[in-house]
């Protein structure tokens, strides 16, 4: 395919808006399933080794805010960049994307690098603060310790995709977390049973996988058949670009940063009500949600470039279909999704792990912390929305609202309350999703629709 060919091919503000979104949408939720696995199926075999598996699941949990918070970096860069040149591509200004694109490279190492190292040094006091016992400090230890010398693998992989992605390469863009994957599917049993090295080996397969990824990525942006080349002249960071970044950038990063914070309260909450056990069941809990989410962000991130490229090229009318499918779709999928938990929580709980008395205190844990599951979504779609159109603002208050405004106090006060102890740490994502879902969609029809409905008319006639 030549470059111009696939300019044309990716020119989101022609064709049907259902198509073009599910075009790039269906490899892209591919590509989150895929990526889902690298720490799921890290999980998953280490709930099955023969010795201290709970232990050993349970620690690798408590490592999840700091893996949180190296995504919530990556999203910073990434996520930040991807809307800003889909945003740049449909004003036809592919010069000022492909710089956008380098200096969020050039971000992206350097937090990588400062990532690691501030990681390396203050793991022991961050585990002990996020939940650990003497029992799963040592477990926790073996896999943070190797999993962040790959940092800035994981930095380049995740966060530089999300530019393959916005130019319409969806494809590609699962084919380098598919390749990821894969390996890591390949060497966990190698790595933790053949070599009998356990939760060490598990991070040993992430950060060699990750690696690949990453190289994957890097030989694409730089060849032939990218329509937005990573250059070495691009690196050189410029300040209002940077800012710009960062700016957008910031909801993606508080969304992981909240989440990262979440997962702290609760395991801290969680060993003070019901102690490492209970830990465990989050752990279980949250690798259930990553899975279940997954088809959500995949289609939100999918539409995310649509957006912005036809926002960017006055295409009003389109930028409202891709609003109203994306949203619709997305409510339909957690109601659905949310019928299936309720019927089948056992077969979900035993995916991860078949402790007798886990999966016997996780089933009604299960049950409230995904009641009203459907009204996620609408804080997936209002979000996406404001990030696609270059709101920041509006997307940064709605990520620290849910999270930080309401989650976290819940998760600290709610246990107190009427004796709910451990039972309140589950009830507050569902409370979260009632107040923060609602207030985000409705606040972004307030806000997004009466400006789209004021749209160049012209435009909108011609790529009608």
């Amino acid at each position: 395919m030549t470059l111009n060919s696939a300019t044309k091919q990716n020119d989101f503000s022609k064709g049907s808006i259902v198509k073009t979104i599910l075009n790039l949408a269906f490899p892209m939720t591919l590509a989150q399933l895929i990526n889902v696995l690298y720490n799921i199926v890290d999980r998953i075999y280490i709930g099955r080794m023969p010795d201290n598996a709970m232990l050993a699941m349970t620690g690798l949990g408590l490592t999840l805010p700091i893996i949180t918070i190296v995504i919530a970096f990556a999203n910073l860069f990434g996520m930040g960049g991807a809307p800003l040149c889909s945003i740049a591509r449909g004003r036809g200004d592919d010069e000022e994307a492909e710089r956008i694109m380098g200096n969020s490279f050039a971000l992206l190492l350097i937090s990588g690098v400062l990532l690691t190292i501030l990681g390396l040094l203050f793991k022991k006091p961050m585990l002990y603060l996020f939940g650990a016992s003497d029992a799963t400090f040592p477990f926790a230890n073996d896999y943070i310790s190797i999993y962040l010398l790959g940092t800035i693998f994981v930095m380049i992989s995740l966060g530089m995709n999300s530019y393959i992605n916005s130019q319409g390469f969806g494809k590609i863009g699962m084919s380098s977390v598919l390749l990821g994957a894969i390996a890591n599917i390949i060497l966990d049993p190698i790595f933790i049973f053949g070599l009998h090295l356990g939760v060490k080996g598990a991070a040993i397969a992430t950060v060699i996988s990750q690696f690949l990824s990453a190289l994957w990525i890097l030989r694409f942006l730089t060849g032939k058949k990218t329509i937005l080349k990573l250059r070495l002249g691009n690196l050189k960071l410029k300040k209002s670009r940077v800012n710009k970044i960062t700016l957008l950038g910031l909801s993606g990063f508080a969304m992981a940063i909240t989440n990262s914070s979440v997962q702290i309260m609760c395991n801290a909450t969680l060993q003070s009500y019901g102690g490492d056990l209970y830990v465990g069941v989050m752990t279980v809990i949250n690798s259930i949600r990553e899975v279940i989410v997954m088809p959500v962000t995949g289609l939100t991130n999918g539409a995310q470039p649509i957006i912005g490229y036809n926002y960017g090229a006055g295409c009003y009318v389109r930028v409202r279909s891709a609003i109203k499918f994306m949203s619709i779709v997305c409510i339909t999928y957690t109601l659905i999704a949310w019928g299936i938990l309720n019927i089948f929580p056992h077969f979900f709980i035993q995916i991860f792990n078949h402790d007798a008395e886990l999966i016997r205190l996780g089933l009604p844990a299960l049950r409230i912390y995904f009641f009203g599951f459907f009204m996620m979504s609408l804080q997936f779609a209002g979000q996406s929305t404001f990030v696609a159109l270059g709101k920041s603002k509006h997307a940064i208050f709605f990520s620290i609202l849910r999270k930080i405004v309401i989650v976290i106090p819940l998760t600290l006060y709610l246990p107190k309350l009427f004796n709910l102890g451990v039972h309140g740490v589950f009830l507050a994502e569902p409370i979260s999703n009632f107040i923060g879902g609602t207030a985000c969609f409705v606040t972004m029809l307030l806000v997004v629709w009466p400006e789209l409905k004021s749209s160049n008319t012209l435009n909108d006639r011609l790529h009608s």
